[in-house]
């Protein structure tokens, strides 16, 4: 396997950043500086990286229904539980690909895989993610629009969304909106319906490329196979 790929999916960075890493002669190979991008890792070979060693597991690919209350990280230095806590079975150093928010439910992708994480997480590759989201006021078609036409946030043009009003209860002045996305920036669902006027109280994340919930309860998790991970890197926007 050559260099940049083995270090991408160790998880150090993507294939494009482990290439600056070796050029800069911070990658080893059996104590040997390493600076040439097309060198092979061979079985039993010693990496390192900056004096560290890396070791490139078997990669493994898992479908979690986030509770809400759990925080989307590895570890978390409040003491705050951790989507890591619902997954103390496994024995790979896994992590989260993205992020869902503390208070947000739903699907989230965990693996071992760089490469593959910057290609489910880069915004230039566009895999839809589908949410549910309760929200206060009565959303229309007027209100909703704008997300249809390409918004911009914080400075940053997102992609045109499509959007489904799911519910309307007139009395409680809420609506429940499905909303697919093709990005995903840091709060960003909560921050386009902000936009519009209709602040979430709600949010869950219910598809993930082809991927959904089925089958899999809250705070459970399911290994995917190699069909299921397929399909997520076809359909992803290779530049």
């Amino acid at each position: 396997m050559r260099i940049n790929k083995f270090l991408a999916h160790a998880g150090v960075a993507s294939r494009r950043k482990a290439e600056e890493l070796i050029l800069a002669g911070r990658v080893s190979i059996n104590g040997a500086t390493v600076r040439e991008l097309g060198k092979q890792v061979e079985t039993g070979d010693s990496v390192e990286v900056n004096g560290v060693a890396v070791y490139n597991e078997e990669p493994v690919y898992f479908l979690l229904n986030k509770p809400r209350g759990y925080i989307s990280s590895v570890s978390d230095d409040k003491g705050r539980q951790t989507v890591m806590d619902l997954m103390q079975r496994e024995k790979a150093r896994i992590y989260p690909v993205g992020r869902l928010d503390w208070d947000t439910s739903g699907l989230l992708l965990l693996t071992n895989d760089g490469e593959f994480t910057n290609l489910m997480t880069h915004p230039r590759h566009g895999i839809d993610k589908v949410y549910i989201a309760k929200v206060e006021g009565q959303a229309n078609k007027i209100n909703l629009r704008p997300l249809t036409l390409g918004m911009k946030l914080e400075g940053k043009k997102i992609s045109p969304a499509q959007y489904e009003i799911l519910k309307q209860d007139k009395e409680k002045n809420s609506s429940v909106v499905q909303l697919t996305i093709h990005e995903g920036q840091n709060h960003q669902v909560k921050k386009m319906f902000a936009a519009v006027g209709l602040p979430v109280k709600k949010l869950s994340r219910v598809q993930y490329g082809t991927l959904t919930l089925d089958g899999v309860p809250s705070g459970k998790y399911r290994r995917l196979n190699k069909k299921e991970v397929s399909q997520l890197v076809n359909q992803a926007k290779i530049d």
